[in-house]
């Protein structure tokens, strides 16, 4: 396996992180954006039922920001154990 093919894979995984990480971030935005204007919503049409609905999206908020703590777990998995590698290691044979 030559230099130049090893930093293309290296480079070619870099930009799928940074894509993959830009996703997580854009949807986790646009999941906080739902979440806060459906609560809003709901005080609007019943203002006795906030501290409920405060409790059911902090709850829902909290489980939404767990996506992008994973997905960025897997991109560091990607960036720094790059199983890309092996695999193009293994299918040249060297």
């Amino acid at each position: 396996m030559t230099p130049e093919t090893l930093a293309q894979i290296y480079a070619m995984t870099a930009v799928a992180v940074g894509i993959i990480l830009a996703a997580a971030g854009l949807g986790s935005a646009l999941g906080w954006g739902m979440i806060c204007s459906k609560y809003l919503e709901g005080i609007a049409r019943q203002p006795e039922m906030r501290p409920q609905l405060m409790g059911q999206m902090l709850f829902t908020g909290g489980l939404m920001e767990a996506f992008p703590m994973i997905v960025l777990g897997m991109s560091m998995w990607f960036t720094f154990a790059n199983p890309f590698v092996g695999a193009a290691k293994s299918a040249i044979g060297g």
